[in-house]
């Protein structure tokens, strides 16, 4: 069965999205992209939300 994960990333720094991606994928789950959500007013992001899979037995918890 193939699992989602959805991380927001309140702070969206160089530092803030690589920690993200290698806490999550060390604990198995696979980059699968990254979304922003802009702000009118500013060309910087305002947060951004990290997406990991990973595929899983039926009936096993995600953790």
């Amino acid at each position: 069965m193939l699992m989602y994960k959805v991380i927001e990333i309140g702070t969206v720094t160089e530092d803030a999205i690589e920690e993200t991606l290698n806490t999550w994928s060390a604990k198995g789950w696979s980059f699968d992209g990254l979304q922003f959500a802009m702000r009118e007013s500013s060309k910087r992001p305002a947060m951004a939300f990290a997406l990991f899979t990973r595929e899983t037995p039926r009936g096993e918890e995600i953790s």
